[in-house]
C-alpha cells in the first residue's frame, strides 16, 4: 500500500514538473520576437562578460602566460594574503575609500538638485539648452577631460595667465596633494552630472501633474511642492541608483586617476586600480592582479546585496 502511494506521489510531481515545461515552452513561443530581440545582448554578455571570468582562476595560480591555465601551479589563496601583507595597499585603499565617499557625496547627489532644478524652470527652450550644455561633457573621453584640465590649470595654463593679469597669486591645482581628490571629483561632476540630470528628469515626467495642482490648491509653495511631492517621486530612482553606486565604491575611475596622478600627488591619489596596474600589470604579476579584481567584486557585490535587502525591507523596490 506504501509503495502504491509513493508511485503516485512520484506521477503526480512527473505530472507537475512536465506541466510547468509545457507552459514554459508556450511562453517562450508567444513572447519569441522579445527573445529575438534580446538575442544579440545575451550573445554580448556571454562572449564578453562571463567567458571572461573563467580567467579569475588565476587568482589562484602563479600564473605563467607560456604555461597557461593548465601549466602554472596552483597557489592557493597565497595572492589574497600578498595583497593583505602588502605594507603599501592599506594607504591605497584609504585613498580609494576617501575619493569614493566625496563622489557619493558630491558627484551623486548634484544632478538630483540640477534635475529638480530645471524641472522648476517654466522655460522650455532654457531648460533644453541647459540640459544639453551639461550633457555635452559626457561624450568626451578622460584623455580629453584631462588635456582640458592640464592647458587651464598648469602653471603656465590659462587660469593662472589670468589670475596674474588681475594681480592675483597663481594657483596650483595640479600638483598641490591638498586639493587633488577634490579636483578629481570636480572632473568627476563636470563630465557625468548631464548624464546623471537626465535619468532623474526621465523620472520627474513620472510624477502625476494633478499632484502639484492640488498642492498648490492647499497652498503650498515650491519648497514644499519638491519636498512632499517631487523627491518622493524619485526616491525609488535615487535609491536604484545609489544601491548600484556602491557596488563601484572601490572603482573610482582608474584612467582618471591615472592621467591626472602625478609623483607630488602619489600620496593622496594613488588607488588600488593604479597600485595593481604598477605592481600587476607592469611587472607581469597577472595572479595579483586578478586576485584584487576578484576581491573587488566580491566586496562590491556584498555591498549590492546588503543595500538591496535594506531597501527592500523598508518599503522600497531595491533593483531585484
Amino acid at each position: 500500500m506504501k509503495e502504491i502511494q509513493i508511485e503516485s506521489v512520484r506521477a503526480m510531481k512527473g505530472k507537475q514538473s512536465a506541466g510547468k515545461i509545457v507552459r514554459l515552452w508556450q511562453l517562450f513561443l508567444k513572447e519569441k520576437y522579445l527573445w529575438l530581440l534580446a538575442l544579440p545582448g545575451l550573445i554580448y554578455f556571454i562572449i564578453y562578460k562571463y567567458i571572461p571570468m573563467l580567467g579569475i582562476v588565476i587568482a589562484f595560480q602563479k600564473y605563467v602566460p607560456t604555461k597557461g591555465f593548465l601549466g602554472s601551479d596552483w597557489v592557493g589563496l597565497d595572492n589574497f594574503i600578498q595583497i593583505f601583507d602588502s605594507s603599501e595597499i592599506g594607504r591605497y585603499f584609504m585613498n580609494t575609500l576617501i575619493i569614493s565617499f566625496y563622489q557619493i557625496v558630491f558627484a551623486f547627489t548634484i544632478p538630483i538638485v540640477i534635475a529638480i532644478m530645471l524641472n522648476e524652470l517654466r522655460v522650455v527652450a532654457f531648460q533644453r539648452v541647459v540640459q544639453t550644455l551639461i550633457y555635452l561633457p559626457h561624450f568626451l573621453s578622460w584623455v580629453v577631460v584631462a588635456g582640458i584640465f592640464y592647458l587651464l590649470f598648469q602653471s603656465d595654463g590659462s587660469i593662472n595667465h589670468l589670475l596674474q593679469s588681475w594681480g592675483m597669486e597663481p594657483i596650483n591645482l595640479l600638483s598641490n596633494k591638498s586639493n587633488f581628490r577634490e579636483m578629481l571629483v570636480m572632473q568627476v561632476i563636470w563630465k557625468e552630472a548631464g548624464w546623471g540630470t537626465i535619468i532623474y528628469l526621465a523620472a520627474l515626467t513620472g510624477i502625476d501633474p494633478e499632484l502639484y495642482e492640488a498642492a498648490k490648491i492647499d497652498g503650498a509653495g515650491r519648497f514644499r511642492q519638491i519636498w512632499h511631492i517631487t523627491l518622493p517621486g524619485i526616491r525609488s530612482t535615487i535609491i536604484i541608483l545609489f544601491i548600484l553606486r556602491l557596488g563601484h565604491v572601490l572603482d573610482v575611475g582608474f584612467e582618471q586617476v591615472y592621467l591626472m596622478l602625478n609623483s607630488s600627488v602619489s600620496e593622496v591619489g594613488e588607488i588600488i586600480d593604479s597600485y595593481v596596474y604598477r605592481v600587476g600589470v607592469v611587472n607581469g604579476n597577472f595572479s595579483f592582479t586578478t586576485a584584487v579584481g576578484l576581491l573587488k567584486g566580491v566586496v562590491g557585490m556584498i555591498l549590492i546585496v546588503g543595500a538591496n535587502y535594506l531597501s527592500r525591507r523598508a518599503g522600497e523596490k531595491g533593483v531585484y
